[in-house]
């Protein structure tokens, strides 16, 4: 039974989370893995997230004054449709699916190489905490960072609509500015970051659960990557409907 299956692998997720989300033995090496996971899933991403979110900012733009603007609407509607799209959507939803894809596969690679060397079931023998150290310092350096990641994508999303409007000349840049400012409203953006922050937890923890649980040889680890990738994706978008739901 398919719902079997699913249940037992959701209960066997809930078992690690259980054992991740315990005191780390020693806080000293906590400390220097979570400030490493946090360079190596966060700071690392901030160059993919900037320039996706510029060419995305350019191309709402422009899409916005092609297919919306009329002349019976005011000027600065494009400006407006686009801060709204960039603020609800995309920085949060679009900007983690696009990690999801990056991180995700990061996570899982590495757990899962971990295991099938055997330097997971060294530590259990060790009696270490093998899941609380090596997925703990993951999830929180990723719940950190992602709150910053978001507003450098909105600020980077509206800073190609400016480049549309002063080299492409697609619209004024007056008329951009007003609509960035018409009624704005700054539960936009802490809603934007509350779902970030869901979204983070799931773009760590469930490729952590794929690659920790990996069984087999190397075939398998990239099979555990696809997995992971294609799982945080669905369940981000999931997730998006019932966030954005609650939120608004």
């Amino acid at each position: 039974m398919i719902i079997i299956r699913y249940l037992t692998i959701f209960g066997r997720y809930i078992q690690l989370m259980g054992r991740t989300f315990s005191v780390p033995e020693r806080m000293r090496m906590f400390f220097k893995s979570y400030v490493k996971e946090m360079a190596q899933l966060g700071v690392n991403s901030i160059g993919i997230v900037l320039l996706i979110s510029f060419f995305i900012g350019a191309v709402i733009c422009i899409q916005m004054k092609l297919n919306i603007q009329s002349p019976w609407m005011p000027r600065w509607v494009s400006g407006y449709t686009t801060r709204e799209i960039l603020l609800l959507e995309f920085s949060s939803s679009i900007m983690c699916l696009i990690l999801a894809g990056k991180v995700g596969s990061n996570i899982a690679s590495e757990l899962g190489t971990m295991r099938v060397t055997q330097q997971i079931d060294a530590l259990d023998i060790m009696g270490v905490n093998s899941a609380c150290y090596l997925i703990l310092p993951k999830i929180m350096g990723m719940l950190t960072i992602m709150p910053f990641l978001v507003i450098f994508s909105s600020a980077t999303g509206i800073l190609g609509a400016y480049a549309t409007a002063y080299v492409g000349h697609v619209l004024p840049p007056d008329d951009l500015t007003l609509g960035l400012q018409h009624s704005f409203k700054s539960w936009f953006v802490w809603m934007s970051i509350i779902k970030s922050e869901f979204f983070a937890f799931i773009i760590s923890s469930v490729p952590a659960f794929c690659g920790y649980t990996v069984e087999g040889g190397s075939v398998n680890v990239g099979k555990s990557s696809t997995d992971a990738v294609v799982s945080s994706s669905v369940l981000i978008l999931f997730s998006d409907v019932f966030l954005t739901q609650l939120l608004s």
